[in-house]
């Protein structure tokens, strides 16, 4: 589980530095610019909501647990 959490954490990253790379190298002077930057942002609110959805998923099903903060040591 751990494993999945942190591949999906890394393809969201990297839809983020897409989308960053895209938003510099925008349309030069006359030029449109692409929609690279709105897809790599569209998949990363995809991937976030996915994220989210597997984990509250896991939860239900007793995949994962929550282990708390230590409050009294």
């Amino acid at each position: 589980m751990k494993f999945a959490i942190g591949i999906v954490l890394v393809l969201i990253l990297s839809a983020l530095a897409v989308a960053g790379v895209a938003m510099l190298r925008g349309g030069r002077e006359g030029e449109p610019k692409r929609h690279t930057m709105m897809h790599a942002l569209a998949w990363r609110i995809g991937l976030s909501v996915l994220l989210f959805v597997c984990l509250l998923v896991a939860y239900w099903f007793g995949w994962i647990q929550p282990t708390g903060l230590p409050l009294n040591r």
